[in-house]
């Protein structure tokens, strides 16, 4: 069966809204590296189409009505935003979600260190990456420290063409044939992920003199002791801007398109239909940590949605412990996260029989996702899939079927399961990408688009 293509399916006009969607998309990502900048800009977006944060509500005790539009704003590093609709929420709702994290070098509690005259920031990497792929790289520092009084420090640098950038390095190809006999997991240790943070000794300081005057200008630029580091959330990720790829202007190219090209198309979709009025509530759910496990409180794993789908249905007067059971397992789901696309360069991977995701053939809807044997899969149902597929056939949007990879070649996985643990359908659907978990990931701009398009019409029409 030969699979559509988005750009020879669309129109001279929406030719036009793929490039100027994309625009949009690389313009927020470039922003938003970090689940701290991410949510920032979704509730700053989102405050723009009307929505208000539902503390306000909940604080005040006043009411909400059908129409309403709402956020919550989890620990500033996951966000779920409502727009109520006319049915009770013990009916069910139609919720997009998807995961704002994404793999990057995280700064230890004492990382700051001197050897042989250089001072060193030392990391611990977060998510699965192959490290090879993060040495030589220019990264940026983002993050916040909390000092002992309350006062939160912003950190960024790396945003302006005049900030300094860090690096880690790798040995020379000279001296290197010893570690080049080395397996990929091995030629780079990830105590070797360490980022270089300067070489200027303080003058008249015997001991760590590279150190003393790094922690000398880190006062003297942010306020910030060496102590301050065991309250600090601090990253160092790729450097530079989302950028246009291949000489027809096709593709993307950016840090942390996994997942944050699910959850822009996510969030747009939410925003984008929010002046219509709503049968079945719709919900746009942004989380964190699914790079390592969906733990912790701003995880999928957390209970801080079903927390909020109660105070909502509270502020609604529908409130009770069994109408909010309803309200979750009557739901419907997409799990937005991206698949895997087939690379020509790396063929032998690729699941066989038009199963693996082509670039340019639409969002990837994914029955299952997991690894050998399907371990850890959610396997949406055959019933909620036959509903999708009307609906966006109906809608003519392009779209695919598709898998991680052969079948013994590993696989993922996503928030799916955890939502359907409430006896939701829930399906994984995601933009295809080269290179996942890479420092620069790429996308295919017409499956941004496509993704767009089917989460708009899964929140309009699904029932």
């Amino acid at each position: 069966m030969n699979k559509p293509n988005v750009w020879l399916a669309a129109s001279p006009e929406q030719k036009q809204e793929i490039m100027t969607v994309a625009d949009n998309y690389m313009s927020f990502v470039s922003l938003a590296k970090t689940e701290r900048r991410f949510v920032k800009s979704a509730i700053q977006l989102a405050e723009g189409f009307g929505y208000k944060n539902i503390n306000d509500y909940v604080e005040n005790n006043l009411p909400l009505k059908p129409q309403d539009k709402v956020y919550y704003n989890m620990m500033d590093k996951a966000v779920v935003l409502f727009h109520v609709g006319s049915a009770p929420v013990s009916q069910g709702m139609n919720i997009l979600g998807a995961h704002i994290d994404s793999p990057r070098l995280d700064v230890k509690p004492h990382p700051i260190y001197e050897k042989d005259g250089i001072c060193l920031l030392d990391t611990h990497y977060y998510g699965g990456i192959k490290k090879y792929q993060w040495v030589t790289v220019p990264l940026a520092l983002y993050g916040v420290v909390f000092l002992k009084d309350g006062t939160h420090i912003d950190v960024a640098i790396g945003d302006h063409d005049e900030d300094e950038v860090f690096i880690v390095t790798d040995l020379l190809v000279h001296l290197s044939h010893e570690r080049m006999t080395k397996p990929a997991d091995k030629v780079i240790e990830g105590e070797q992920l360490n980022a270089l943070f300067g070489s200027i000794p303080a003058a008249g300081v015997e001991k760590d003199p590279v150190k003393a005057n790094i922690l000398a200008l880190l006062k003297d630029h942010y306020g910030i002791e060496e102590e301050d580091f065991l309250s600090a959330e601090l990253e160092l990720v790729p450097l530079g801007k989302a950028r246009t790829c291949g000489l027809d202007r096709s593709m993307v190219v950016a840090y942390g398109q996994d997942d944050k090209v699910c959850a822009y198309t996510c969030l747009l979709a939410q925003l984008e239909t929010s002046d219509e009025t709503i049968e079945r509530t719709s919900a746009c759910l942004l989380v964190d940590k699914e790079e390592v496990g969906s733990m912790g409180a701003t995880g999928m794993q957390s209970r801080f949605f079903e927390n909020q789908v109660a105070e909502l249905m509270n502020c609604l007067g529908q409130y009770n412990e069994l109408n909010v059971r309803r309200a979750l397992s009557n739901s419907y789901m997409l799990s937005c996260d991206v698949a895997a696309a087939n690379d020509p360069n790396y063929s032998e991977a690729s699941s066989p029989n038009h199963n693996m995701a082509d670039f340019g053939c639409g969002v990837s809807i994914m029955k299952y996702v997991g690894s050998r044997g399907k371990h850890g899969s959610n396997d949406a149902s055959a019933e909620f899939l036959a509903k999708l597929r009307q609906i966006l056939d109906d809608d003519k949007i392009v779209w695919q079927m598709g898998e991680l990879g052969k079948v013994d070649q590993g696989g993922g996985g996503t928030i799916a399961y955890i939502l359907a643990n409430y006896g939701m359908q829930v399906v994984d659907c995601g933009v295809p990408l080269m290179d996942m978990h890479a420092p620069y990931e790429v996308s295919s701009k017409a499956d941004i688009y496509s993704a767009l398009q089917v989460n708009k019409c899964f929140l309009k029409n699904m029932k």
